[in-house]
């Protein structure tokens, strides 16, 4: 690692992804560690501009911690799910150069360096509009720029799917289904593009936010108290299954 003045440098990267809202829905995890679905979902992305998040990412040797900040407040990084994606994201890393600032990385650093994360939803956040999807695969699509990843928006989902399971789905544009797969370490629950988003082109999705408060109850804790209670939810699962089978075609 080295850089014009040692220790002075920060790098940065920045992205943008939408949220999307399912019209298959997945609810029920068969695995909470790995969010691994009941169930089969497709879903509808959304177009950036009306409903995003966006990320900035700066990696310095002058940062002594990882940090970030959502929406202007600063938040823990210690969750397993924030920690998971960067785990995968830091293990993909390879060498990266600025030759106009001076700064070469080599793949085996990355593991010492900390990062400082910025981001910012133009929408309200937990809030029922999938902000957890659009915020997680901008953080892991953003990090993988920076640390300059090279795996493809297949398995770049199955890192994101890790943070948040809609979160898959929103790297792609159009519709898109989100593979529940059936391989015990989630290896082939992946998200698959079915349609761009010039597909359906006088599509029209109307949003209206008639409250901004948080969520009572979060998607997390709804799933979990579905799967321990309800005994309609497997047969739902079989169900949409069967539905996801048939070829998206409008």
């Amino acid at each position: 690692m080295a850089a014009a003045e040692e220790g002075q440098w920060v790098l940065m990267a920045t992205g943008r992804s939408p949220t999307n809202i399912a019209v298959i829905k997945y609810w029920g995890k068969r695995d909470e560690a790995l969010i691994l679905p009941v169930n089969d979902s497709i879903s509808v992305t959304l177009d950036p501009d009306h409903l995003s998040a966006t990320t900035t990412v700066a990696v310095s040797p002058s940062f002594p911690s990882d940090r970030m900040w959502l929406n202007g407040k600063e938040i823990s990084l210690s969750g397993g799910r924030f920690q998971s994606c960067l785990r995968e994201i830091r293990k993909r890393a390879q060498d990266v150069e600025d030759e106009k600032k001076g700064i070469r990385i080599k793949k085996e650093d990355w593991g010492k360096l900390h990062v400082h994360i910025a981001s910012y939803n133009n929408f309200p956040t937990a809030a029922g509009l999938a902000s957890s999807a659009a915020g997680l695969v901008c953080f892991v699509f953003t990090l993988g720029n920076l640390m300059n990843v090279k795996e493809d928006y297949g398995e770049l989902s199955s890192i994101a799917r890790q943070g948040s399971g809609s979160a898959c789905r929103s790297i792609f544009g159009g519709f898109v289904k989100w593979c529940m797969g059936k391989n015990n370490d989630g290896s082939d629950s992946i998200a698959v593009q079915l349609a761009d988003e010039a597909h359906w082109n006088d599509l029209v999705i109307i949003i209206a936010v008639v409250s901004s408060k948080q969520k009572e109850t979060s998607s997390t804790s709804g799933m979990r108290d579905s799967v321990e209670t309800s005994p309609l939810l497997q047969y739902r699962a079989q169900v949409t299954v069967l539905t996801c089978t048939f070829v998206l075609a409008v």
